[in-house]
């Protein structure tokens, strides 16, 4: 359920170490936030969360190199089409947040905890409306799905994925968070995975030239429909019926996709990787010049989203409209108060 109002006062009890006053409001124990480094350097970097009530890591919740606006998602539990307007800033200012979560605390008072942590350090104002937009089904097309049933992966389970955060005592940082991951260049123009950053559950993205792949080993259709609906911007529910996990590789062509690209999601287990390569004759995140990468050509970016997953999945998106909640920023402040 999502909080609508990010200095909502609730009441909470009954859980160890963290008794809410009637006057309180949820907040972390400990939080951290400050600007994440540039991209560049022809690494690839990681950038997503980590942590939190309902994982492996309750107490810890980071986020590495987000994108101000990922944080938005996550802490209101949005897709990227549900944010209406606000500052383009917001794509481009990344943040490597860590905070302590108190002990006992439940999925909905951390997502409270998220939202007061915007509000208190960006002075976040947002206002909820309905709009009505397109939407997509997923379903199986003529002659069924492409895709393999998941299997073990060794190395996965052997190699964890690199650590996320970065941040100052109390809350010690992890080593080497925040470092470029050297890599080299597959056949297809994409980067080989080292077997850490293959990871286990949602797809990985990559995205370089106008070419997109998405990598999956151990993925639902749920988690699929939550990596298509950020792609495209638009809602995206699974009609396949198919309950099981799968393996698969989909490449298709990233012109025209939604604003804000693969990292607006708000989790779910999603994987993100993206490529900051250049030629070495300037910084920024992109590539630097105009010269093709080898094996990579930019004419040739590949099919559409669409086409991609009846041709090599087996799946088709099936076009409808419905009523969609829509989050609107009023105010945000481009720089947070100190730690």
């Amino acid at each position: 359920m999502i909080s609508r109002t990010a200095g909502a006062l609730l009441v909470f009890s009954g859980f160890a170490g963290y008794a809410l006053a009637a006057d309180a409001k949820p907040e972390f124990e400990v939080a951290s936030i400050k600007p994440a480094p540039p991209l560049g350097g022809g690494g690839m970097f990681r950038m997503g969360s980590n942590g939190g009530p309902g994982t492996k890591d309750p107490g810890r919740y980071s986020c590495e190199g987000c994108p101000l606006i990922m944080l938005l998602t996550q802490a209101y539990e949005l897709k990227r089409y549900q944010v209406g307007s606000y500052p383009s800033w917001m794509d481009t200012e990344r943040f490597n947040v860590t905070a302590k979560v108190p002990e006992g605390a439940t999925k909905e008072q951390f997502r409270v905890m998220q939202q007061n942590l915007l509000a208190d350090r960006f002075g976040l104002k947002i206002h909820f409306e309905k709009k009505e937009m397109a939407t997509y089904e997923l379903v199986v097309n003529k002659g069924g799905h492409k895709m393999k049933e998941a299997v073990e992966d060794p190395n996965a389970k052997d190699a964890p994925p690199p650590p996320l955060g970065g941040a100052p005592p109390p809350l010690p940082p992890p080593p080497g968070a925040g470092a470029p991951v050297r890599i080299t260049m597959g056949r297809d123009g994409f980067p080989e995975l080292p077997a850490g950053m293959r990871g286990r559950g949602g797809p990985m993205m990559m995205m370089m030239n106008g070419r997109a792949k998405m990598r999956a080993t151990d993925t639902t259709m749920e988690q699929l429909v939550n990596m298509l609906s950020n792609q495209l911007a638009k809602p995206v529910t699974d009609g396949t019926g198919l309950k099981g996990k799968y393996q698969f590789d989909l490449e298709y062509s990233s012109e025209g996709m939604g604003r804000g690209g693969p990292m607006m999601g708000a989790g779910g287990g999603v994987g993100i990787v993206t490529m900051a390569v250049h030629d070495g004759a300037g910084g920024g995140g992109g590539r630097g010049g105009d010269a093709p990468l080898q094996g990579v050509s930019d004419e040739n970016t590949g099919p559409t989203i669409f086409a991609a997953l009846q041709q090599q999945l087996g799946l088709k998106l099936e076009q409808k409209k419905g009523q969609v909640d829509i989050l609107t920023v009023d105010k945000i402040e481009k720089t947070p108060t100190e730690n």
